[in-house]
């Protein structure tokens, strides 16, 4: 027994209001009907590069037309200010992608060494870069670094009509990479390898001895153990919501990268994004990192929506590289059944044809079952 849009709501209404008992498939139906949503956003993450103002426009318009609304763009306060006032007419949403710790080459933080985040072994991020070269961290304990990831966010919150300041590298390096890299690092991560533990910048070791009387450094099997994690989690957590607190001041919304669940990413990067006051989040959720297959995408989705509880929006991040054209339209759906607002897509270069042709469909026929 199928139904299609109005008519299945209607008709699972007739049935309440007769008091009919609803058998095991028409519960079944009351749940696709309630799950068909006209408000699910799409976006897709991009660089800005040189273009006309009539190839911006030729552009956007080719994939606002597929259903694409919000664009996470890395780019300068200028070049948004630009791009936001061109696509006025077209009602899309401009947001501005910015690395939050990571900071690599950055001219400002090179000049003051001591902002960068340190290892377990003492090596400092400004000369020793975890696994690429463009891992450069900053440490959240750090107030020089604090202001400067500030005074940055309060720039860009400030632009007129810009959707979010979207955060990335808001975390610690990863102590833990995705099962598929390890490989090709040549590593074998099956414990925590103090070179990629990051955290002990001396203003944390400090503090973390005052409260508890121990150099983290110290710790010995589970001794503490949890409370220094936490104490890791926390200073991320207190930057972020300083920078909510600035973006939102400039009346602008703040977003955010992060990872898959949240539980994944307490582990892997030190980042508790559950307990954020941010927006909006976008977990990255590229299934194929971990050697999973499509339903993990799911799981994660379930995952992080259930814990966040509609605290703020989800938008679920799909590896459109590693998704042809059917798996595309799973993982959106996927993503859409399991509680997710919207679906952001990495990046637009990756985006076929094919693929486009994929979400005009779904954008133009609602149906996610």
């Amino acid at each position: 027994m199928k139904f299609s849009g109005l008519k299945k709501i209607l008709y699972i209404l007739l049935i309440i209001n007769f008091g009919f008992l609803f058998s095991e498939e028409l519960m079944i139906e009351l749940k696709e009907a309630t799950n068909m949503k006209n408000d699910i956003i799409f976006g897709t993450w991009m660089r800005y590069s040189k273009k006309s103002e009539n190839d911006w426009l030729i552009f956007f318009n080719k994939y606002k037309e597929a259903g694409i609304t919000d664009y996470f763009i890395q780019a300068n306060p200028n070049q948004l200010r630009k791009l936001i006032n061109l696509t006025k007419p077209l009602e899309i949403n401009i947001h501005a992608w910015v690395w939050t710790l990571n900071r690599p080459n950055d001219k400002e933080a090179m000049k003051n060494k001591d902002w960068y985040s340190v290892n377990k072994l003492g090596q400092n991020s400004y000369d020793f870069r975890p696994y690429v070269d463009y891992y450069q961290w900053l440490s959240p304990f750090s107030e020089g670094a604090r202001n400067h990831i500030k005074k940055l966010i309060d720039e860009l919150s400030k632009i007129e009509n810009l959707a979010s300041v979207h955060l990335d590298y808001v975390r610690y390096s990863d102590i833990f990479l995705p099962i598929k890299l390890q490989p090709k690092y040549g590593l074998d991560q099956s414990y925590e390898m103090p070179e990629y533990d990051f955290g002990y910048h001396p203003i944390a070791r400090e503090m973390f001895k005052k409260q508890y009387g121990l150099d983290p450094k110290e710790i010995k099997n589970d001794d503490l153990k949890d409370e220094w994690l936490k104490f890791r989690l926390d200073a991320v957590t207190n930057l972020v919501n300083e920078l909510t607190k600035i973006s939102h001041t400039n009346g602008t919304k703040i977003s955010a990268a992060v990872f898959p669940y949240p539980e994944m990413a307490r582990r892997m990067v030190r980042q508790d994004w559950a307990s954020w006051n941010v927006d909006l989040v976008c977990p990255m959720n590229y299934h194929h990192f971990y050697n999973e297959d499509i339903d993990w995408i799911n799981f994660s989705v379930d995952n992080g929506v259930n814990e966040i509880r509609g605290k703020f929006d989800y938008y679920s991040g799909v590896f459109v590289g590693a998704l042809n054209p059917q798996k595309f339209r799973e993982a959106i759906i996927g993503s859409i059944n399991a509680g997710a607002n919207g679906v952001v897509f990495f990046s637009v270069n990756n985006l076929s044809k094919e693929h486009l042709d994929v979400l005009h469909d779904i954008t133009k026929n609602p149906q996610y079952d």
